[in-house]
């Protein structure tokens, strides 16, 4: 028997395409947490921005809550669908709509897959620079819908910085064209950078108008062994202060080893406790110099232990391989994940005390570090044991997640550096945000939407 609800939305917006088929409903109704049993009413698949509207607009006649739906790559559960909601995805509508070359920008339906975006800004001689592993399968709705960082914030800039404009379909049915491209706008609040990292509890973005830069000059990678967690700040200075970076991860050889596992080559003979991919900017020989130059200062102070600095593209893609391969090479273990940051001065510290917490927090759980060292931005992964039960182990976690929030507190960190709030942190945005921020928050929802029907129970509960 047809929901009547779906009969009303195709008499709304008879040329919506809708799933309802039991396959559709769970692959459309999770995201990468993997946590939540899915179960919307249905999938709704527009081709413009004219069918969104009309979905809000039926959300809010029928009382139905609407999931945003990108790429679907979050960790956060933002995207899930759990309890009856309609998912309305954006992958239809990922199409390039304008470059303008004066103003350097690429206008883009918010469907576009990242890796499609790249694409398309090369064509024109140009990049858009926010890059992160997921860029064939993530869209740029999802990642502005995040504020998405990645592997290049140390020289780019998180997402925030290369929105020019958005098209948004607020909570209300209405279209708002937000900032419409412009460099300088004192005309008021700039809702636009309201919108971006809202996690789709404001709004649909349906267009992004993208700025551009320059392509990236000619670089090389350089893969570092360290022989201990504190020498990684050290290192840092020494290379920011001699080159341009472009990147500077970090990972342990736990996480080598799963990286490993998973087909990548194996870079030295020895196994390290502590590794970093930098990139850093080249081309002359001056720069070649003081990359060595950096790499043997290290090594004279006994930050450094062993190095490969690549020769070609391929064995660069190889190095970048270890650093960008951890998260599916972990997919299996259904890994429990704090994405956390704190202002770089204070990683040293906080980098110190969450060490020491955890591995007496987790004695019996692998715990593989990842990160983006030069911006402050720590990525902590709990693999689960095949024997502990599901409920079990997030459960144990989520007890070590208070004590990580508490650290965080202290060292005026975020619970979440760039995978959103979503489900998995709620109940932990307090030691990012105070009373007064949140209700605040609460406020600027009920604004662009009165009845709730926008991705309800994500970011604060009602």
């Amino acid at each position: 028997m047809t929901d009547p609800r779906l009969d009303a939305l195709r008499q709304a917006a008879p040329a919506l395409r809708l799933k309802t088929d039991p396959a559709d409903l769970e692959h459309y109704g999770r995201d990468w947490t993997r946590r939540w049993t899915p179960a919307p009413l249905a999938i709704a698949l527009p081709g413009n921005v004219e069918e969104v509207q009309a979905v809000v607009r039926w959300a809010n006649q029928q009382g139905v809550a609407i999931v945003p739906s990108g790429g679907r790559t979050g960790l956060s559960g933002g995207a899930v669908a759990a309890n009856g909601e309609l998912v309305l995805s954006l992958e239809r509508m990922n199409q390039a709509l304008a470059f303008d070359p004066v103003d350097r920008t690429l206008t883009v339906q918010a469907g576009m897959p990242l890796e499609a975006v790249h694409n398309g800004a090369r064509e024109h001689g140009l990049q858009y620079p926010v890059d992160f592993a997921a860029r064939g399968s993530c869209s740029i709705g999802g990642n502005i819908a995040t504020n998405a960082g990645g592997i290049r914030v140390i020289r780019y800039g998180n997402t925030r910085e290369w929105i020019a404009g958005l098209k948004v379909v607020a909570g209300t049915g209405d279209v708002l064209d937000l900032n419409r491209g412009l460099i300088k706008n004192s005309s008021g609040y700039d809702l636009r950078q309201l919108l971006i990292g809202s996690e789709g509890t404001l709004g649909i973005v349906v267009e992004a108008t993208l700025r551009l830069t320059d392509p990236p000059p000619p670089s090389n990678v350089m893969l570092l062994a360290l022989p201990s967690f504190e020498v990684l700040m050290q290192v840092f200075a020494a290379f920011r202060q001699r080159l341009q970076l472009e990147a500077f991860e970090f990972f342990t050889d736990v996480a080598l080893k799963h990286v490993l596992a998973h087909g990548a080559q194996k870079p030295f003979d020895e196994i390290h406790p502590f590794y970093v991919v930098a990139e850093f900017a080249s081309g002359d020989e001056a720069t070649e110099a003081a990359a060595m130059a950096a790499f043997e200062h290290g090594m004279e102070q006994g930050w450094i232990v062993d190095g490969v600095i690549s020769q070609s593209g391929a064995q660069a893609a190889q190095l970048w391989r270890l650093r960008e391969g951890i998260t599916e090479s972990l997919a299996r273990y259904k890994p429990y994940k704090n994405d956390v940051s704190v202002r770089i001065s204070a990683m040293p510290a906080f980098l110190a005390e969450t060490q020491q917490l955890l591995s007496e927090a987790y004695p019996h759980f692998e715990v593989v570090w990842f990160g983006h060292i030069g911006d402050g931005n720590l990525h902590i992964n709990v693999l689960k044991p095949d024997d502990v039960a599901d409920a079990d182990f997030i459960a144990a976690c989520e007890q070590v997640t208070k004590l990580l929030a508490d650290c965080l507190r202290r060292h005026g960190g975020s619970i979440s550096a760039e995978h959103g709030i979503g489900l998995v942190k709620k109940p932990y945005l307090g030691s990012t945000r105070s009373d007064a921020e949140v209700a605040l928050m609460r406020g600027v929802k009920h604004v662009f939407d009165p009845n709730g029907v926008l991705n309800p129970g994500k970011l604060f509960d009602p």
